[in-house]
Protein backbone atom coordinates (compact mmCIF):
# COMPACT_ATOMS: atom_id res chain seq x y z
CA UNK A 1 0.00 0.00 0.00
CA UNK A 2 1.42 3.29 -1.19
CA UNK A 3 0.36 5.61 2.05
CA UNK A 4 1.20 9.33 2.59
CA UNK A 5 1.29 10.51 6.28
CA UNK A 6 0.71 14.19 6.96
CA UNK A 7 2.19 15.80 10.42
CA UNK A 8 3.82 17.96 12.77
CA UNK A 9 7.07 17.17 12.44
CA UNK A 10 7.98 18.35 16.16
CA UNK A 11 8.56 16.73 19.28
CA UNK A 12 4.48 17.12 20.47
CA UNK A 13 2.80 13.94 20.81
CA UNK A 14 1.39 13.38 17.50
CA UNK A 15 4.18 14.00 15.41
CA UNK A 16 5.95 11.45 17.20
CA UNK A 17 3.18 9.07 16.96
CA UNK A 18 2.87 9.57 13.64
CA UNK A 19 6.34 9.22 12.48
CA UNK A 20 6.48 5.99 14.48
CA UNK A 21 3.15 4.90 12.80
CA UNK A 22 4.97 5.69 9.34
CA UNK A 23 8.30 3.85 10.33
CA UNK A 24 6.51 0.74 11.43
CA UNK A 25 4.15 0.67 8.19
CA UNK A 26 7.15 1.02 6.41
CA UNK A 27 8.54 -2.43 8.56
CA UNK A 28 5.67 -4.31 7.02
CA UNK A 29 6.23 -3.58 3.76
CA UNK A 30 4.22 -0.44 2.93
CA UNK A 31 5.58 2.43 1.02
CA UNK A 32 4.96 6.14 3.29
CA UNK A 33 5.61 9.28 2.22
CA UNK A 34 5.65 12.04 5.02
CA UNK A 35 5.08 15.07 3.80
CA UNK A 36 5.42 18.29 5.92
CA UNK A 37 7.21 21.35 6.14
CA UNK A 38 10.42 19.85 7.73
CA UNK A 39 11.28 16.28 8.50
CA UNK A 40 10.09 14.73 11.34
CA UNK A 41 12.58 14.57 14.59
CA UNK A 42 12.19 11.14 14.65
CA UNK A 43 12.38 9.72 11.10
CA UNK A 44 16.04 9.32 11.71
CA UNK A 45 16.70 7.38 8.12
CA UNK A 46 15.02 7.54 4.48
CA UNK A 47 15.00 4.02 2.75
CA UNK A 48 13.39 2.64 -0.32
CA UNK A 49 9.68 2.06 1.57
CA UNK A 50 9.68 5.68 3.18
CA UNK A 51 10.33 9.33 1.41
CA UNK A 52 10.15 12.69 2.89
CA UNK A 53 8.50 15.52 0.71
CA UNK A 54 9.17 18.89 1.91
CA UNK A 55 6.47 21.52 1.74
CA UNK A 56 7.79 25.15 1.35
CA UNK A 57 5.70 27.93 1.47
CA UNK A 58 7.14 31.03 -0.91
CA UNK A 59 6.71 34.25 0.44
CA UNK A 60 4.65 37.13 -1.24
CA UNK A 61 4.28 40.39 0.36
CA UNK A 62 0.59 40.30 -0.38
CA UNK A 63 0.25 37.79 2.50
CA UNK A 64 0.16 38.98 6.34
CA UNK A 65 0.62 35.52 6.90
CA UNK A 66 1.82 32.57 4.76
CA UNK A 67 -1.12 30.52 3.32
CA UNK A 68 0.40 26.93 4.39
CA UNK A 69 -2.66 24.86 3.78
CA UNK A 70 -2.46 26.14 0.31
CA UNK A 71 0.94 24.94 -0.02
CA UNK A 72 0.40 21.63 1.81
CA UNK A 73 -2.60 20.81 -0.80
CA UNK A 74 -0.92 21.78 -3.83
CA UNK A 75 2.16 19.46 -2.85
CA UNK A 76 0.36 16.51 -1.84
CA UNK A 77 -1.20 16.99 -5.07
CA UNK A 78 1.99 16.30 -7.06
CA UNK A 79 2.74 13.19 -4.29
CA UNK A 80 -0.17 11.67 -5.25
CA UNK A 81 0.35 12.11 -8.97
CA UNK A 82 3.88 11.29 -9.15
CA UNK A 83 4.24 8.36 -6.34
CA UNK A 84 0.80 6.61 -6.98
CA UNK A 85 -0.39 7.38 -3.91
CA UNK A 86 -3.35 4.95 -2.85
CA UNK A 87 -4.26 6.72 0.66
CA UNK A 88 -4.11 9.66 2.89
CA UNK A 89 -3.75 9.92 6.17
CA UNK A 90 -3.77 13.38 8.21
CA UNK A 91 -2.54 14.00 12.17
CA UNK A 92 -4.44 17.19 13.25
CA UNK A 93 -7.85 18.24 12.10
CA UNK A 94 -6.23 21.41 10.96
CA UNK A 95 -4.95 22.64 8.81
CA UNK A 96 -4.03 19.31 8.01
CA UNK A 97 -7.72 17.67 7.39
CA UNK A 98 -8.78 21.20 5.77
CA UNK A 99 -5.99 21.08 3.26
CA UNK A 100 -6.06 17.11 3.03
CA UNK A 101 -10.46 17.81 1.77
CA UNK A 102 -8.72 20.71 -0.84
CA UNK A 103 -6.57 17.70 -2.42
CA UNK A 104 -9.22 15.75 -2.50
CA UNK A 105 -11.38 17.89 -4.64
CA UNK A 106 -8.76 18.65 -6.91
CA UNK A 107 -7.57 15.13 -7.67
CA UNK A 108 -11.45 14.54 -8.14
CA UNK A 109 -11.05 16.88 -11.05
CA UNK A 110 -8.70 14.06 -12.64
CA UNK A 111 -10.67 11.29 -11.84
CA UNK A 112 -8.12 10.72 -9.48
CA UNK A 113 -10.06 9.08 -5.90
CA UNK A 114 -8.14 9.66 -2.79
CA UNK A 115 -9.40 8.28 0.83
CA UNK A 116 -8.79 10.46 3.53
CA UNK A 117 -8.47 8.81 7.22
CA UNK A 118 -7.98 12.15 9.95
CA UNK A 119 -7.00 10.99 13.51
CA UNK A 120 -7.66 13.47 16.13
CA UNK A 121 -4.72 13.93 18.59
CA UNK A 122 -6.18 16.10 21.54
CA UNK A 123 -5.33 19.96 21.28
CA UNK A 124 -6.69 20.08 17.44
CA UNK A 125 -9.84 19.74 18.91
CA UNK A 126 -9.82 20.65 22.85
CA UNK A 127 -7.82 23.82 22.55
CA UNK A 128 -7.68 25.17 19.42
CA UNK A 129 -10.31 23.64 17.21
CA UNK A 130 -12.63 24.21 20.16
CA UNK A 131 -12.49 28.28 19.41
CA UNK A 132 -15.18 30.18 17.97
CA UNK A 133 -12.89 31.12 14.86
CA UNK A 134 -12.04 27.83 13.92
CA UNK A 135 -15.31 25.41 15.03
CA UNK A 136 -16.85 26.05 11.37
CA UNK A 137 -13.55 24.43 9.35
CA UNK A 138 -12.88 21.58 12.12
CA UNK A 139 -16.45 20.40 12.09
CA UNK A 140 -16.11 20.31 8.18
CA UNK A 141 -12.75 19.12 8.24
CA UNK A 142 -13.94 15.75 10.60
CA UNK A 143 -17.11 15.49 8.39
CA UNK A 144 -15.67 15.46 5.25
CA UNK A 145 -13.01 12.70 6.09
CA UNK A 146 -13.32 9.08 4.92
CA UNK A 147 -12.58 7.67 8.21
CA UNK A 148 -11.87 9.81 11.82
CA UNK A 149 -10.30 7.94 14.84
CA UNK A 150 -9.18 9.43 17.89
CA UNK A 151 -6.31 9.03 20.60
CA UNK A 152 -8.88 8.17 23.38
CA UNK A 153 -12.22 7.29 24.34
CA UNK A 154 -12.08 10.61 26.38
CA UNK A 155 -10.70 12.65 23.17
CA UNK A 156 -13.91 10.77 21.49
CA UNK A 157 -16.18 12.15 23.74
CA UNK A 158 -14.86 15.36 23.82
CA UNK A 159 -14.90 15.85 19.71
CA UNK A 160 -18.98 14.35 20.29
CA UNK A 161 -19.73 16.85 22.79
CA UNK A 162 -18.04 19.94 21.23
CA UNK A 163 -18.96 19.36 17.83
CA UNK A 164 -21.87 18.38 15.60
CA UNK A 165 -20.17 14.95 14.20
CA UNK A 166 -21.71 13.26 11.45
CA UNK A 167 -19.29 10.83 11.26
CA UNK A 168 -18.21 7.62 13.04
CA UNK A 169 -15.08 8.52 15.28
CA UNK A 170 -12.95 4.65 15.83
CA UNK A 171 -10.86 4.79 19.03
CA UNK A 172 -7.37 3.90 17.71
CA UNK A 173 -4.69 4.44 20.95
CA UNK A 174 -1.11 5.72 20.80
CA UNK A 175 0.76 2.96 20.77
CA UNK A 176 4.48 2.08 22.18
CA UNK A 177 7.37 -0.14 20.85
CA UNK A 178 7.81 -2.55 23.49
CA UNK A 179 10.86 -4.63 22.58
CA UNK A 180 12.56 -1.40 21.37
CA UNK A 181 13.06 -0.48 25.73
CA UNK A 182 14.22 -4.58 26.20
CA UNK A 183 17.42 -4.26 24.98
CA UNK A 184 19.18 -1.06 26.55
CA UNK A 185 22.97 -0.56 26.29
CA UNK A 186 22.59 1.39 29.33
CA UNK A 187 24.71 0.37 32.84
CA UNK A 188 23.76 1.06 36.47
CA UNK A 189 26.73 3.68 36.89
CA UNK A 190 26.07 6.31 33.78
CA UNK A 191 22.90 6.33 36.35
CA UNK A 192 25.91 8.46 38.62
CA UNK A 193 25.57 11.35 36.12
CA UNK A 194 21.88 12.26 36.80
CA UNK A 195 22.04 11.65 40.74
CA UNK A 196 23.53 10.12 44.03
CA UNK A 197 23.40 6.33 44.63
CA UNK A 198 21.26 6.95 47.33
CA UNK A 199 19.01 9.67 45.19
CA UNK A 200 15.66 8.88 44.00
CA UNK A 201 15.08 10.41 40.51
CA UNK A 202 12.01 11.97 39.58
CA UNK A 203 11.39 12.79 36.26
CA UNK A 204 8.89 15.17 33.72
CA UNK A 205 8.81 15.61 30.28
CA UNK A 206 6.57 17.59 28.19
CA UNK A 207 6.71 20.71 25.97
CA UNK A 208 5.73 23.04 29.14
CA UNK A 209 3.07 24.87 28.29
CA UNK A 210 0.86 26.00 30.43
CA UNK A 211 -1.62 23.04 30.42
CA UNK A 212 0.98 21.15 31.99
CA UNK A 213 1.41 22.67 35.20
CA UNK A 214 4.89 22.67 35.70
CA UNK A 215 4.68 24.73 38.83
CA UNK A 216 2.49 21.82 40.26
CA UNK A 217 5.23 19.35 39.53
CA UNK A 218 8.00 21.66 41.11
CA UNK A 219 5.91 22.09 44.32
CA UNK A 220 5.03 17.89 44.49
CA UNK A 221 8.54 17.90 44.26
CA UNK A 222 9.19 20.07 46.99
CA UNK A 223 6.89 17.89 49.27
CA UNK A 224 8.76 14.44 48.17
CA UNK A 225 12.13 15.67 48.64
CA UNK A 226 11.39 16.72 52.54
CA UNK A 227 11.26 13.55 52.90
CA UNK A 228 13.36 11.76 51.28
CA UNK A 229 17.15 12.39 49.13
CA UNK A 230 15.34 13.16 45.23
CA UNK A 231 16.54 14.86 42.27
CA UNK A 232 14.08 16.26 39.64
CA UNK A 233 14.85 16.05 36.06
CA UNK A 234 12.50 18.84 33.72
CA UNK A 235 12.95 17.57 30.86
CA UNK A 236 11.59 20.03 28.02
CA UNK A 237 11.15 23.63 26.39
CA UNK A 238 8.30 25.83 26.46
CA UNK A 239 6.59 29.21 27.92
CA UNK A 240 6.35 27.80 31.45
CA UNK A 241 10.02 26.64 31.95
CA UNK A 242 10.80 30.26 33.39
CA UNK A 243 8.01 29.59 35.34
CA UNK A 244 9.01 26.23 36.90
CA UNK A 245 13.02 27.89 36.86
CA UNK A 246 11.91 31.08 39.32
CA UNK A 247 9.93 28.66 41.70
CA UNK A 248 12.73 26.24 42.11
CA UNK A 249 14.62 29.38 43.18
CA UNK A 250 11.78 30.82 45.64
CA UNK A 251 11.75 27.02 47.43
CA UNK A 252 15.64 27.09 47.25
CA UNK A 253 16.30 23.36 45.53
CA UNK A 254 18.26 24.52 42.69
CA UNK A 255 20.71 21.91 43.73
CA UNK A 256 18.20 19.38 43.17
CA UNK A 257 16.55 20.39 40.26
CA UNK A 258 17.69 19.91 36.66
CA UNK A 259 16.72 21.41 33.45
CA UNK A 260 17.69 19.56 30.63
CA UNK A 261 15.98 21.26 27.98
CA UNK A 262 15.36 19.56 24.89
CA UNK A 263 17.01 15.97 25.36
CA UNK A 264 17.42 13.19 22.66
CA UNK A 265 18.97 11.23 25.96
CA UNK A 266 15.22 10.35 26.70
CA UNK A 267 15.58 6.87 27.10
CA UNK A 268 18.51 6.90 29.20
CA UNK A 269 16.67 9.58 31.39
CA UNK A 270 13.86 6.83 31.80
CA UNK A 271 15.73 4.51 32.40
CA UNK A 272 17.22 5.67 35.38
CA UNK A 273 14.02 7.07 36.60
CA UNK A 274 12.24 6.00 39.94
CA UNK A 275 8.91 7.78 39.42
CA UNK A 276 7.20 9.91 36.58
CA UNK A 277 5.05 12.71 37.46
CA UNK A 278 2.39 14.20 35.22
CA UNK A 279 -0.28 16.53 36.82
CA UNK A 280 -1.60 18.25 33.74
CA UNK A 281 -4.19 20.30 33.32
CA UNK A 282 -5.79 17.81 30.30
CA UNK A 283 -4.23 15.49 28.05
CA UNK A 284 -5.68 13.48 25.31
CA UNK A 285 -3.76 10.57 26.02
CA UNK A 286 -0.59 10.49 27.65
CA UNK A 287 2.06 9.47 25.65
CA UNK A 288 4.55 10.71 27.95
CA UNK A 289 3.43 8.46 30.43
CA UNK A 290 3.49 5.44 28.55
CA UNK A 291 6.88 6.22 27.76
CA UNK A 292 7.60 6.59 31.35
CA UNK A 293 5.72 3.42 31.37
CA UNK A 294 7.24 1.09 29.52
CA UNK A 295 10.98 1.87 30.88
CA UNK A 296 8.97 0.20 33.94
CA UNK A 297 8.53 3.65 35.58
CA UNK A 298 4.98 4.13 37.74
CA UNK A 299 3.30 7.79 36.81
CA UNK A 300 1.75 10.02 39.42
CA UNK A 301 -0.59 11.88 37.54
CA UNK A 302 -3.92 13.83 36.73
CA UNK A 303 -7.41 11.85 35.90
CA UNK A 304 -8.24 14.42 33.33
CA UNK A 305 -8.75 13.17 29.35
CA UNK A 306 -7.35 9.99 28.49
CA UNK A 307 -5.04 9.51 31.56
CA UNK A 308 -7.03 7.33 33.37
CA UNK A 309 -7.38 5.12 30.34
CA UNK A 310 -3.54 4.72 30.13
CA UNK A 311 -2.53 5.48 33.87
CA UNK A 312 -4.32 2.51 35.87
CA UNK A 313 -4.85 3.99 39.74
CA UNK A 314 -3.53 1.90 42.28
CA UNK A 315 -1.42 -0.36 39.70
CA UNK A 316 0.79 1.53 37.18
CA UNK A 317 0.84 4.83 39.84
CA UNK A 318 -1.81 6.71 40.93
CA UNK A 319 -4.70 9.41 39.95
CA UNK A 320 -5.53 12.64 41.76
CA UNK A 321 -7.71 15.09 40.90
CA UNK A 322 -6.01 18.19 38.69
CA UNK A 323 -4.30 20.80 40.89
CA UNK A 324 -4.39 17.78 44.18
CA UNK A 325 -0.24 18.63 45.00
CA UNK A 326 -0.29 17.16 48.28
CA UNK A 327 -2.43 14.20 47.60
CA UNK A 328 -0.12 13.50 44.55
CA UNK A 329 3.03 14.06 46.83
CA UNK A 330 1.64 11.45 49.52
CA UNK A 331 1.23 9.25 46.60
CA UNK A 332 4.59 9.54 45.31
CA UNK A 333 6.11 9.56 48.90
CA UNK A 334 4.34 6.09 49.72
CA UNK A 335 6.16 4.19 45.97
CA UNK A 336 9.14 5.66 47.24
CA UNK A 337 10.06 4.96 50.24
CA UNK A 338 9.18 1.37 50.16
CA UNK A 339 11.92 -0.74 47.94
CA UNK A 340 9.92 -3.28 47.67
CA UNK A 341 6.62 -1.57 46.73
CA UNK A 342 8.49 0.72 43.97
CA UNK A 343 9.84 -2.50 42.53
CA UNK A 344 6.60 -3.99 42.38
CA UNK A 345 5.10 -0.65 40.50
CA UNK A 346 8.12 -0.99 38.08
CA UNK A 347 6.75 -4.17 37.11
CA UNK A 348 3.79 -3.00 37.05
CA UNK A 349 3.64 0.16 35.14
CA UNK A 350 5.56 -2.38 32.43
CA UNK A 351 2.63 -4.70 32.19
CA UNK A 352 -0.11 -1.80 31.83
CA UNK A 353 2.05 -0.45 29.01
CA UNK A 354 2.48 -3.47 27.04
CA UNK A 355 -1.47 -3.91 26.15
CA UNK A 356 -0.01 -0.13 24.27
CA UNK A 357 2.44 -2.31 22.06
CA UNK A 358 3.03 -1.47 18.47
CA UNK A 359 2.42 -4.73 17.28
CA UNK A 360 -1.18 -4.55 18.79
CA UNK A 361 -2.16 -1.05 17.26
CA UNK A 362 -0.95 -1.12 13.73
CA UNK A 363 -2.70 -3.74 12.51
CA UNK A 364 -5.83 -1.31 13.34
CA UNK A 365 -4.53 0.95 11.43
CA UNK A 366 -3.94 -1.67 8.29
CA UNK A 367 -7.29 -2.23 8.69
CA UNK A 368 -8.80 0.76 8.77
CA UNK A 369 -6.65 1.70 5.45
CA UNK A 370 -8.18 -1.59 3.83
CA UNK A 371 -11.39 -0.59 4.56
CA UNK A 372 -10.99 2.79 3.37
CA UNK A 373 -9.91 1.56 0.03
CA UNK A 374 -12.44 -0.31 -0.71
CA UNK A 375 -14.96 2.45 0.10
CA UNK A 376 -13.41 4.81 -2.08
Amino acid sequence: MKIAIVCYPTFGGSGVVATELGLALSRRGHEVHFVTYKQPVRLETISSHIRFHEVNVPEYPLFHYQPYELALSSKLVNVVKNYGIELLHVHYAIPHAYAGYMTKKMLAEEQISLPMVTTLHGTDITLVGNHPFYKPAVTFSINHSDFVTSVSESLKEDTLKFFEVTKNIEVIPNFIDVAKFQHQSFTDCQRELMADEDEKIITHISNFRKVKRVDDVVNIFFEIQKKMKARLMMVGEGPQREVAENLVRELNIRDRVLFLGQSNEIDKILCFSDLFLLPSETESFGLAALEAMVHSVPVISSNTGGLPEVNIDGFSGFLHEVGDVQGMANSAISILEDPKRLEKFKKQALQAAEKYDINQIVPMYEDLYQRALVNA
